[in-house]
């Protein structure tokens, strides 16, 4: 091993590639590491990607390590590892898999939604998936206990069900159309009750602010609501494209004579539909908002300042 030197001298791999102040600069940012494509690199691959950032970090790299390089190592890292913990996540709950995962799922949805067994099925089998995305991207520094992860699967399920149950038997003798967007409205509702309570504890302590030379200077109770908000934005807003354009897409090709004809091809034609919906909305959805985020408070009575 040898100081960084020659082309990568200096080069410090936690900088952003894109400004994070500006929405396409984040974009960007998420469409890169939100690359669906790194589901699918073997492991030694990314315990090599964890070992080059390491090193990137305390200016020790291989000899002749390029640029390219170290931003291809950063891309794995920031896809496969918490960014609290630096543990490798699990594959379904990466950010990474929310394309794939997510196309399956809002296909399926989307297809079966006129039976109560199926709407069931699909409702619970999405808020499954949920439930591991969210503890996989938790908050490391407010950890979640098995009781309020249990509380919030089984809050948001509960929603989830009812809405979509109760708004499909009030739209039986609605146009369609109007029965096909309760997938949507059924998942907007989950998300509105099950990333609050995933992160309670957060609104109850309060998360973690900085002054701008970052240093610690308390907990803060309406940044973590701030924060909450702004994650349960970005998860409908995630959703929303491919869960109301793609019914009334659907409403239109299912009247084609050819499209009658090949009826078992309506789901996997919706997944598709729905994977290009979101391998946009993904990163667009993510880049809503900054990661960090400026707040004007009165310390004494929103921080706990140790004082």
């Amino acid at each position: 091993m040898s100081k960084m030197e020659g082309d990568v001298s200096g080069f410090n791999i936690d900088a952003p590639r894109w400004d994070q102040r500006t929405f396409l600069g984040r974009v960007k940012h998420f469409f890169n590491i939100t690359d669906p494509r790194t589901v699918l690199v073997p492991e030694r691959e990314l315990d090599w990607a964890k070992v080059m950032v390491e090193k990137s970090r305390i200016g020790v790299v291989p000899p002749g390590t390029q640029v390219e390089q170290l931003l291809y190592a950063k891309k794995l890292y920031d896809s496969a590892f918490h960014p609290d913990t630096g543990e490798k996540m699990n594959v379904i709950g990466r950010m990474s898999f929310q394309v794939p995962g997510g196309m399956i799922i809002t296909g399926f949805m989307l297809q079966f939604y006129r039976t109560m067994p199926a709407v069931i099925f699909w409702q619970w089998v999405n808020q499954s998936f949920n439930a591991l995305v969210n503890y996989t991207n938790r908050n490391a520094a407010s950890p979640t206990s098995l009781r309020q992860m249990a509380l919030s699967y089984i809050s948001a399920t509960t929603t989830a069900v009812a809405t979509a149950v109760s708004m499909n038997m009030l739209t039986k003798k609605a146009p369609p159309l109007l029965g096909r967007w309760v997938p949507f409205a059924a998942v907007a509702a989950a998300n509105c009750v099950n990333i609050p309570m995933m992160r309670q504890q957060e609104l109850i302590e309060g998360i973690c602010v900085k002054d701008r030379n970052d240093n610690e200077i308390g907990q803060s109770r309406r940044a973590a609501a701030i924060g909450i908000t702004q994650v349960v934005i970005s998860r409908i807003t995630m959703a929303a494209p491919g869960m109301i354009l793609l019914p009334v897409l659907m409403e239109r090709l299912e009247k084609l004579c050819f499209m009658k004809k090949v009826k078992v091809l309506h789901a996997p034609l919706q997944v598709m539909l729905s994977g290009c919906f979101l391998i946009f909305m993904v990163p667009v959805a993510c880049g809503l908002f900054p990661q960090k985020w400026r707040i004007i408070t009165f310390l004494p009575a929103e921080c706990n300042t140790g004082a």
